[in-house]
């Protein structure tokens, strides 16, 4: 059976945004999507971008993953699978966004996993694979001094920075930032305070977005 979750919701968008907007979803079911902003976030339930910034239709391209990583741009696709950089070259070449916000968010299990040595979920152990690409950026970062959730919180701000390095590593990402027309920033959401914090391009913290 379907879950009632879902039913009971959609019933909602039907009676809710759907009447209101009959409109909006009309226009872009023929004239297709052109959002300016391309959101890279974090798959966990807590932390859903269009939720956040109160997004309505067609007004973002959000791309999920784990821990909101970017992979460096790689010349041999033949034999993988690229999910993440193939939404990436939608966003720029077909959609040619203006901005792209790498979104990470405090109590990220990802980064967790990583920074505890977690036990494999399966036999492939996808989740691992997946996270190795951090172990760089944790050994820039250091082990741990004295207060260990501080340095957790300071590796999940450096994960936003590591995937924003790696996006310019995209030819066409490159050349849209170096022309001018396309801009990379770094964000993280604190989930239980609510807060947004943006990476502030002279500094390179990240401040309370009421401080930037």
């Amino acid at each position: 059976m379907f879950p009632q979750r879902l039913t009971d919701g959609y019933t909602s968008f039907l009676n809710g945004r759907l009447a209101h907007e009959r409109e909006r979803y009309e226009e872009l079911a023929e004239k297709g999507q052109h959002p300016e902003i391309m959101i890279i976030g974090c798959g966990d339930s807590r932390v859903a971008p269009e939720t956040i910034f109160d997004a309505g239709p067609g007004e973002m391209f959000v791309v999920r993953n784990i821990a909101n990583l970017v992979p460096p741009c790689e010349s041999d696709v033949e034999e993988s699978f690229h999910g993440t950089s193939a939404a990436i070259e939608f966003g720029v070449n077909a959609l040619e966004v203006k901005h792209i916000v790498v979104l990470g968010h405090a109590s990220c299990g990802g980064v967790r996993a990583f920074a505890d040595n977690a036990p494999p979920l399966t036999k492939r152990d996808f989740i691992g694979k997946w996270m190795s690409q951090i172990a760089p950026v944790a050994e820039r970062l250091g082990p741990p001094q004295g207060d260990r959730k501080a340095w957790i919180q300071q590796l999940e701000w450096a994960v936003v920075e590591h995937s924003m390095k790696n996006l310019m590593t995209f030819p066409t990402v490159r050349e849209r930032v170096e022309a001018g027309k396309l801009t990379i920033h770094g964000a993280y959401f604190g989930v239980a305070t609510g807060v947004l914090f943006v990476r502030n391009t002279e500094t390179g913290k990240f401040e309370p977005y009421s401080e930037v």
